[in-house]
C-alpha cells in the first residue's frame, strides 16, 4: 500500500433508529476488523477518528467518520461489507481559516 494515491474522506453515517453506546461499540468493532480484511486484500484504507451524533438522550443517532484511502470505491466496500451505513461520501477539502 503506498500513502503516495491516498485521499481524505469524510463519511455521513445517519442512522434508522438512534443505537446505545454499546451497539456503537460493536459496529466499530466489526468495523476495525473489516478494515484489516480489505488491507489484507491490498485495499489502501484506513480510519482516522469519528465523531458521535447524538439526540437528546444520549442515544447515538450517527457519526461523521474520518478516513483515508484509494479511492470512494474502497470506502463503500468497507461499509457494505461491515454493515455499516454510509449516507453520504465527500472528499475533505482545506479547513477553514477562523482568523
Amino acid at each position: 500500500m503506498s500513502e503516495n494515491n491516498i485521499d481524505a474522506f469524510t463519511i455521513l453515517r445517519e442512522l434508522d433508529e438512534p443505537i446505545s453506546e454499546a451497539a456503537l461499540e460493536a459496529a466499530a468493532e466489526q468495523s476495525g476488523e473489516t478494515l484489516e480484511e480489505l488491507r489484507e486484500e491490498g485495499v489502501d484504507i484506513r480510519w482516522i477518528e469519528s465523531e458521535v451524533l447524538t439526540n437528546e438522550d444520549g442515544d447515538v443517532t450517527g457519526t461523521f467518520c474520518h478516513y483515508e484511502a484509494e479511492c470512494e470505491d474502497a470506502i463503500e466496500e468497507h461499509a457494505e461489507r461491515a454493515g455499516l451505513p454510509a449516507t453520504r461520501i465527500d472528499r475533505r477539502g482545506e479547513p477553514l481559516d477562523g482568523e
